[in-house]
């Protein structure tokens, strides 16, 4: 199963740095330099999770607003939103109002997602 994952992960970043358009992918367990070990997520909610290009708007105490893609997985057209930061997320380096980044969306206990990490692109 870890290796299904670590291969989805390399799936995932190759399409992320690809020239072309970024199609959703599933995350797996280990992101390139992004530490989940302390993310306050169960197996099940990082299995289902989903990524998406976003802008960034604004980020304050616990939320971001961005503007993201639309994603199929789950249904969503391209909007602009305030998502909750997840306890716990992971930035992997600075994300400022006005950069583009990879959100990975985790769905909680709730049925709302929320911002498990931000990589910018």
């Amino acid at each position: 199963m870890k290796l299904i994952k670590s291969l989805t992960l390399a799936a995932f970043m190759a399409a992320s740095t690809a020239p072309v358009a970024f199609a959703d992918a599933k995350h797996g367990s280990d992101h390139s330099g992004m530490d989940h070990s302390n993310m306050t997520m169960d197996a099940e909610q990082m299995e289902g999770a989903v990524h998406t290009k976003a802008v960034v708007n604004s980020i304050g105490e616990g939320t971001a607003n961005v503007s993201h893609d639309p994603i199929p997985e789950i249904g969503w057209p391209a909007m602009t939103m305030d998502l909750p930061l997840l306890e716990g997320s992971q930035t992997m380096g600075d994300v400022n109002a006005g950069d583009s980044v990879t959100l990975m969306l985790v769905k909680g206990d709730d049925g709302l997602y929320a911002i498990g990490a931000m990589m910018p692109n």
